[in-house]
């Protein structure tokens, strides 16, 4: 699979590797239960094939059951998605993504701007 596949995720298997990061461990029929609109089994299976060939999921065979868990931490596969959505829609622009997330529909708190600009202030000093 092409490394840049990996990094897309479809709103099933985001759904998915979400009930992962938040049971830590689950197999295919908890994971079927817990997502909405009850997909079926062969569904569920499909996808997480899916998932270990991108590399999102590992199984391991407990007393004969697949145990599914993520990968990766949930801050790295974040990070990862997010720079899959800045490389796509706005062609590596990290103010271009800030300036649609501050648009004039946001409204944001005086603390959420003092932590914005902290993390500005870091980064310049960081030379970033």
């Amino acid at each position: 699979m092409k490394k840049s596949a990996e990094k897309y995720l479809s709103k099933r298997e985001q759904q998915i590797m979400e009930v992962l990061y938040r049971k830590e461990r689950a197999t295919a029929n908890e994971l079927m239960e817990s997502l909405p609109g009850k997909p079926s089994n062969s569904t569920v299976r499909t996808l997480l094939r899916i998932l270990e060939d991108k590399n999102q999921v590992k199984k391991t065979d407990e007393a004969g059951r697949y145990i599914y868990s993520a990968v990766a931490p949930r801050d790295k596969a974040a990070k990862t998605a997010l720079r899959g959505i800045v490389d796509t829609f706005f062609k590596g622009s990290v103010s271009g993504v800030v300036a649609t997330l501050l648009d004039d529909q946001t409204k944001l708190t005086e603390k959420e701007l003092k932590e914005i600009q902290a993390i500005i202030d870091k980064a310049k000093e960081e030379g970033r």
